[in-house]
């Protein structure tokens, strides 16, 4: 473990909640969010970031893409 303040032992998931945030909240809608709301659409936002997002590390696929290409 790293010392506090320093996310180096979890960087892929504080990228992940960064980018969610950006896109999923802040991006996607611009109108008044409540709790319920985000428990009915964050599994449909986590299906299209696996499925359907272009990633540019992984050269334009989706990560369900880009695993199927190597199976």
């Amino acid at each position: 473990m790293s010392r506090r303040g320093n996310s180096y032992d979890n960087v892929h998931t504080e990228s992940w909640f960064g980018t969610m945030k950006t896109e999923f909240l802040y991006h996607f809608t611009r109108r008044k969010r409540n709790a319920e709301w985000i428990k009915e659409n964050l599994p449909k936002y986590i299906y299209f970031y696996n499925n359907f997002r272009p990633q540019t590390k992984l050269k334009g696929m989706s990560p369900v893409q880009y695993r199927k290409k190597f199976l």
